[in-house]
């Protein structure tokens, strides 16, 4: 797992769920993406919330059919305490979520697609913000 795969944010999903025709086209050219368990449990809260439950969690069913879910293991904790180390050092921490899915990203040297803009405090992320 490693070259131009693509990792995406929770806040890249919920934009093509919201309708963003613009993102859901640049998605469709994605031939192989990754979700982190972390992002999913993002989504399910959103689905939980919902008023109509039943309808986003058919939503999130059928796009969970067209990626990989990622798990955390210990390397990725390695990473990730290396990196909240480096960011509290630097004086920029970011949220504990965001900093579990920047230390997949790293791991398996990753693409991160997202809109935050915390993440480019995270020099070695490879970032593509849509």
């Amino acid at each position: 797992m490693n070259g131009d795969n693509i990792l995406l944010d929770t806040n890249i999903i919920i934009e093509i769920f919201g309708g963003n025709k613009v993102f859901a086209d640049r998605l469709n050219k994605i031939k192989t993406f990754y979700i982190r368990s972390v992002v999913l449990g993002e989504l399910y809260v959103g689905v939980n919330r919902a008023m109509n439950k039943a309808k986003h969690l058919k939503m999130l069913s059928q796009f969970l059919t067209l990626g990989t879910i990622l798990l955390i293991d210990e390397v990725t904790a390695k990473y990730y305490g290396e990196t909240v180390a480096y960011l509290y050092k630097k004086g920029k921490p970011i949220p504990s979520n965001d900093v579990w899915i920047a230390a997949l990203a790293e791991q398996h040297a990753f693409t991160l697609i997202t809109r935050d803009r915390h993440f480019k405090e995270i020099e070695k992320l490879k970032l593509q913000s849509w």
